[in-house]
């Protein structure tokens, strides 16, 4: 019986995907650093769902962390055939304001994790009939965010990086989906130190974790190349396509300082 590992597991989207797989009768795998949380939400799912879930308590940040999320997999006999990295977060405020180490903290999970585990698992998602990797970037992938510099820049890399294994990989068993929230109603603002302003603007166009995890299943179950979640945060991307780079710029800056 093949799982689903996702990380980030245990709040915001990645404990919404965890739900949505568990509906859809999934087996899961929960990576993140909170046990407590973890090991309530492996026993919830298993109690509601009839399904077998188990969890790995592990900072991702820590430089031997992929290698030690796959060892237990493989210690505990766990297929996986869907890798979910949703772990990541922000930080907000001008670049210069974090020292080096907190910056490089958050690429390490942003984009280095992220690849590392898709290496790493890739040999085992080979072997399944039918295997899914779905990487979660941003709407921020599309365009400079002033204030939100180095996070746009680490979630431009998840979908540049997504689409091009997604063309490797073809043909054959292996799916990669990238999946593109904007602002959605977890702690994301508040972790990256967000200011009032982006408290603000997040408000308004909130979704719920739930309505994009079920955008998120969807799309890896359809083998979707890349989807943007919300038809405001479509319509976003569009005119930071569309438009002058400088004049998109200008017009958040300021809201994540």
């Amino acid at each position: 019986m093949s799982y689903a590992l996702i990380t980030g597991a245990s709040k915001g989207i990645g404990r919404a995907i965890a739900v949505e797989l568990a509906r859809r009768q999934w087996n899961l795998l929960l990576v993140a650093r909170s046990e407590g949380a973890l090991q309530s939400l492996a026993s919830e799912l298993t109690a509601q769902f009839g399904v077998k879930a188990d969890y790995l308590a592990i900072d991702l940040s820590e430089p031997d962390a992929p290698r030690r999320v796959v060892d237990w997999c493989t210690g505990k006999d766990y297929p996986v055939a869907a890798l979910i990295n949703n772990a990541g977060y922000g930080l907000s405020g001008p670049f210069e304001r974090y020292s080096p180490a907190e910056n490089a903290n958050m690429m390490q999970v942003n984009m280095l994790v992220l690849a590392q585990l898709c290496q790493l698992f890739l040999p085992q998602l080979r072997q399944q009939s039918r295997a899914y990797i779905v990487n979660i970037a941003s709407s921020a992938a599309y365009q400079a965010v002033p204030g939100l510099s180095l996070y746009a820049a680490t979630k431009a890399f998840v979908l540049s990086f997504s689409r091009g294994l997604r063309q490797e990989l073809r043909p054959g068993p292996v799916s990669v989906t990238c999946v593109c929230p904007g602002p959605t109603d977890t702690d994301f603002v508040v972790r990256a130190g967000a200011g009032p302003k982006a408290l603000r603007a997040a408000d308004k166009v909130n979704m719920t974790p739930e309505a994009v995890a079920r955008i998120a299943v969807d799309s890896m179950l359809a083998g979707k190349a890349e989807v943007i979640t919300g038809a405001l945060n479509k319509v976003g991307a569009f005119f930071s396509w569309l438009l002058p780079k400088g004049l998109v710029e200008q017009a958040t800056k300021g809201v994540y300082e």
